[in-house]
């Protein structure tokens, strides 16, 4: 039986490390200036400033950060010439990291999906370990879907964004469907986490997009992830 590290998707730093050592490095790579150990705390997602200040002085022990005084203000930022600083960097970038895998395992398809977008708690970094990873997947018209509905074209602003694409066969159908099982395949052996699809025609997004609901937080939060 194969087991596997569930991702917190609101810190994947989490997965390499319990410590507040992870998401406190991932803070300093992104910044590229120094901070002060008030301004770091309020870019981690988890710890106090107390367990942050505590985390900083051993890290500088360590060397892996440096510290200096500004005016009355002691910051501190990466040493990025500490053989470890790449790993800081890296796990900075673990959650881009997950939308570019997405986008290039749908770049990989045929069909390639219409429309692709990552919403939910992994886009507005609110997860945790039992989170869902949520994907809206539009393909574009296959044999059996609905029309499209035409007031919806009409009202769009931005009717070539809209613009109807190409309609695929019944064999393109019977691919669509396979490459999404891989999909969720994928994502659970990179995160651990399971993934939810939404699969909609292209007719049925048109529809619906404007809608309130799920569709609102896709609107207000999805991450476009589309080849």
């Amino acid at each position: 039986m194969l087991y596997f590290v569930i991702m917190d998707i609101s810190d994947p730093t989490r997965a390499v490390t319990p410590t507040l050592d992870g998401p406190v490095l991932a803070a300093l790579a992104v910044a590229g200036h120094p901070m002060t150990a008030g301004e770091i705390a309020q870019h981690t997602i988890r710890g106090s400033e107390i367990g942050v200040r505590r985390c900083l002085a051993r890290l500088v022990d360590e060397g892996i950060v440096k510290a200096s005084e500004l005016g009355r203000n002691r910051v501190h930022e990466l040493n990025r010439e500490h053989l470890a600083a790449e790993v800081a960097e890296i796990l900075a970038g673990l959650r881009p990291a997950l939308f570019d895998r997405i986008r290039s395992e749908l770049g990989r398809w045929k069909p390639k999906p219409h429309l692709a977008i990552v919403f939910g708690s992994l886009a507005r970094r609110d997860g945790d370990v039992h989170s869902d990873i949520d994907v809206l997947l539009v393909h574009i018209p296959f044999p059996g879907d609905p029309k499209p509905p035409k007031q919806g074209r009409m009202r769009d602003s931005l009717a070539q964004m809209w613009a109807e694409p190409s309609p695929g066969s019944i064999s393109d159908a019977k691919k669509w469907s396979g490459q999404i099982d891989k999909l969720k395949n994928s994502i659970y052996l990179w995160t651990g986490n399971p993934a939810h699809v939404i699969d909609l025609s292209w007719a049925e997004w048109l529809a619906h997009k404007d809608d309130d609901g799920v569709f609102g937080d896709i609107r207000r939060d999805g991450i476009d992830v589309t080849p």
